[in-house]
């Protein structure tokens, strides 16, 4: 007796998927057991015989015919053990991703359904239980984590590549290398949310620093308001300026300032009527002419009156040149 060897079990393969021993139907192949080397068509070396189905395991024995120069040199390496591997070629009828199918690990759907077409001997397997599959005629090429029509990725395998993916997109755009680990990307973005609470509560801070300082402002320009109203109200009243000019003084106060506003008030003297001349320094002796004034003090004490009634002109110029103000109107 030749030795045994497994062709197929229900583990999962390199593929991330499993064919299922039950579903597999070996039938069609025992009438034609044919067994190629590397499953080349038209390289047939022998056969497989007396095929099982043993528990979970698909097993046979090789059997090399030993026609051609190939065979016997196979048959040869096989009682060495240089070659020591079969690999089974199976058509996909049907698949699954309920649950009961499923196998912690597997990242595609089951092969629930499917016929084995032939088995080869192999120099080496794709993993411990070297298989091919098919879907009609076509062999499937199947890589790990890529789309195949045939035997998809599971959806919960597609979103751990996914999430995979976004992993990397995320690190790169935190400056990380895209291997970095899921805590060195929670750490960073740890970091750039204190930056950012920070920022929040110094933007804050200034908004309301702002505000309060917005308020001292117009409580300040409210005061200095009612200084330079009350100043010049009060020069109204003393005669320094007239009420025509008021507007003139409050623009230039809230121009200038209080201060400039008090100089320039401080240097209008205060207006003085006509009676308050007498015995002043223009009174009694004074031999000056009308002609020869040139401020109001000049003008003798008894004549100051008839000066005011009789030539309105000239005595508003003397006043304006004794107090530097317009004359009030009389």
């Amino acid at each position: 007796m030749g030795k045994r060897v497994r062709i197929s079990n229900s583990s999962i393969n390199c593929y991330g998927t499993r064919i299922l021993t039950t579903g597999v139907n070996i039938e069609q192949y025992k009438r034609n057991p044919v067994m190629l080397y590397m499953h080349e068509r038209g390289k047939v070396i022998g056969q497989i015989k007396d095929i099982q189905v043993e528990g979970d395991d698909i097993t046979g024995e090789p059997w090399f015919d030993e026609v051609s120069e190939e065979s016997k040199q196979y048959r040869k390496q096989w009682d060495a053990g240089s070659l020591k591997m079969v690999s089974g070629n199976f058509d996909i009828l049907a698949i699954s991703e309920a649950k009961e199918h499923l196998l912690p690990g597997q990242t595609r759907p089951s092969v629930i359904s499917s016929k084995l077409m032939e088995v080869s001997i192999v120099d080496i397997g794709g993993n411990d239980d070297a298989i091919v599959l098919t879907k009609g005629e076509k062999t499937i090429k199947l890589a790990a984590g890529e789309e195949n029509e045939t035997l998809p990725l599971l959806k919960s395998n597609k979103k751990q590549i996914e999430t995979e993916m976004d992993y990397k997109a995320i690190a790169l755009k935190l400056n990380l290398p895209e291997t970095a680990s899921e805590q060195d990307i929670l750490s960073s973005i740890g970091i750039l949310l204190g930056f950012k609470t920070t920022n929040d509560t110094l933007k804050a801070e200034r908004d309301t620093l702002k505000t309060e300082k917005e308020t001292l402002q117009r409580e300040v320009d409210s005061l200095k308001l009612t200084g330079i109203t009350g100043m010049v109200e009060d020069a109204l009243k003393a005669g320094k300026i007239t009420q025509d000019k008021k507007e003139h003084f409050l623009t230039l106060g809230k121009t200038l300032g209080v201060d400039s506003l008090k100089l320039t008030l401080d240097a209008i003297p205060a207006a003085v009527k006509p009676l308050n001349l007498v015995g002043g320094a223009g009174g009694g002796g004074s031999t000056a002419t009308a002609g020869d004034w040139k401020k109001l003090s000049e003008v003798p004490a008894d004549k100051i009156m008839e000066l005011r009634d009789t030539d309105k002109p000239a005595y508003a110029k003397l006043y304006k040149a004794e107090y530097g103000v317009d004359c009030p109107n009389y």
